[in-house]
């Protein structure tokens, strides 16, 4: 068994040998931490046994005191680490955490997928070859799982996609507590009939709706990931309403006035 050696990344009881500066790292990751260059997992061809010195060719037992570098070994990525039911994907071209069986290499997303996802997820060419939008790491050799999302993009986790703005997620009860707590918080007076032109995110759909500084929900589907689309369309209050009302009813009664007059004027004497 492997000794529990290693870093924070991986367990394993070798260093691999840089086949770029030929300094010794227990992974590729904390070299990369470390030098100002990558390192390429592919052409380490010498490992460091941890246990007795060793420098010898890569492999999963030392040939010297016998101890096993890793549960887990890969011979193309040159991978040493405890057993996740690893496997090495060759479409992927790097090693996956399993079990196999339970994933399946979509050809156009260029992406092993869980299998739940055949034949239901939106595909998107080469969708792994980017950086996550998010936190801009490489998705496609991230240690960090991805998420699929409704919309086909791929990233490791936010509330919407940050390409197409579409919910990540089936966001239903987030929607019921916005809900719940616009209910419970009525805007100042002032707001009070307010009203605002909206663009639905997850629908694309275009509505007037009440304004609210928690949210501006969808007529639509429902949906609070919405974006206002203008300025706020004020309602006159009852108030106000009332005075605009007596300030027309007076300009009618003096254009009325003002007519009489003009009409008396015009009568001969």
């Amino acid at each position: 068994m492997a000794s529990p050696a290693g870093c924070e990344h991986y367990v394993r009881s070798c260093l691999l040998k840089a086949p770029c500066c030929g300094k010794l790292y227990v992974c590729r990751l904390c070299h990369d931490a470390e030098e100002n260059h990558q390192m390429d997992r592919f052409k380490v061809r010498e490992v460091q046994c941890s246990e007795c010195q060793m420098v010898q060719q890569a492999q999963q037992t030392c040939e010297q005191c016998h101890v096993q570098f890793g549960e887990y070994y890969c011979d193309i990525c040159h991978l040493f680490d405890k057993d996740k039911k690893q496997y090495h994907c060759q479409p992927c071209g790097i090693c996956r955490i399993g079990p196999r069986e339970k994933y399946f290499h979509c050809e156009k997303c260029n992406l092993c997928l869980a299998q739940d996802l055949r034949g239901n997820h939106k595909c998107v060419e080469n969708v792994s070859r980017q950086n996550c939008p998010v936190c801009m790491e490489d998705i496609h050799t991230s240690r960090i799982g991805a998420h699929v999302l409704p919309c086909g993009h791929l990233l490791h986790k936010a509330y919407r996609c940050p390409l197409c703005m579409h919910s990540a997620w089936d966001m239903e009860d987030h929607w019921d507590q916005i809900d719940k707590e616009i209910a419970q918080s009525p805007m100042p007076t002032e707001y009070q009939g307010a009203t605002v032109r909206i663009i639905c995110n997850d629908c694309q759909a275009h509505c007037t709706v009440p304004f609210h500084v928690l949210g501006m929900k969808c007529t639509g589907c429902g949906s609070y990931n919405t974006a206002q689309d203008g300025g706020l369309i004020q309602q006159p209050q009852p108030q106000q309403a009332e005075a605009q009302q007596d300030t027309e009813n007076e300009a009618e009664t003096d254009t009325e006035l003002e007519q009489q007059d003009q009409h008396e004027s015009a009568m001969p004497h």
